[in-house]
């Protein structure tokens, strides 16, 4: 498996569920521990986890997220070598790649996040699919929730909220510059629901820029 680069101010990445699922917490998500929390944002400690990735070129970032995610449902289905049924896990996450445009990508990857019994030995993805496993190794991220659907109109500005808020927080210096990647998006609802949504947004810090600012472990998930 490659090593993916973790997220900086540069990715964006949105979680989109397949159409049956409402509970996202009956089902599998990457663990973590947050660190820090302030009443508009939290840092958390992801673990190391294994990911599969649908790379996209458009400059839509809800185009990329649909033609990804129907790959990667297709993939869960039995679509691998193995013919493996692979149960629903949240988030899947849709990276922009950073470049010109109104949304300033240039590209996307979908990853849909593997649950435990996969972790290790994922299913070989057809090779139609163009899918790409990848281990996303253990990091801290920054993250903003905020309702509703998220969409080519609203995403940037969720973004640049975070951005503001990290910038008065002892967390200022602290993005990461290790990833060609800058912010991130979680949506953890059914596209069916209207009420209740939750989305968050993600951007990928470094504590070492903290400097003598000392932070502790709140809480698990």
């Amino acid at each position: 498996m490659t090593k993916r680069p973790r997220l900086s101010m540069a990715l964006l990445a949105i979680v989109v569920l397949p159409n049956f699922l409402c509970v996202c917490n009956a089902i599998e998500s990457p663990q973590y521990s947050v660190v820090h929390s302030e009443s508009d944002f939290e840092i958390r400690l992801y673990r190391e986890t294994s990911w599969m990735s649908a790379p996209v070129k458009d400059i839509s970032f809800e185009k990329a997220t649909r033609n990804g995610f129907h790959r990667l449902f297709q993939y869960i289905q039995g679509a691998n070598l193995n013919f493996s049924r692979i149960a629903m896990t949240a988030p899947v996450l849709t990276s922009v790649v950073p470049g010109a445009g109104p949304l300033h990508s240039s590209a996307y990857f979908v990853g849909f996040y593997l649950p435990t019994k996969f972790q290790t030995t994922p299913p070989t993805p057809l090779p139609q699919l163009s899918l790409e496993p990848y281990t996303w190794d253990s990091h801290y991220v920054a993250v903003r929730k905020f309702s509703g659907f998220a969409r080519d109109t609203n995403i940037v500005q969720e973004a640049e909220k975070l951005a503001t808020s990290l910038s008065r927080s002892p967390w200022a210096n602290s993005t990461s510059e290790e990833s060609s990647y800058a912010y991130s998006i979680a949506q953890y609802n059914s596209p069916f629901r209207v009420i209740g949504r939750v989305n968050e947004v993600w951007v990928d810090v470094n504590p070492s820029g903290l400097g003598g600012y000392k932070y502790s472990e709140i809480a698990t998930s």
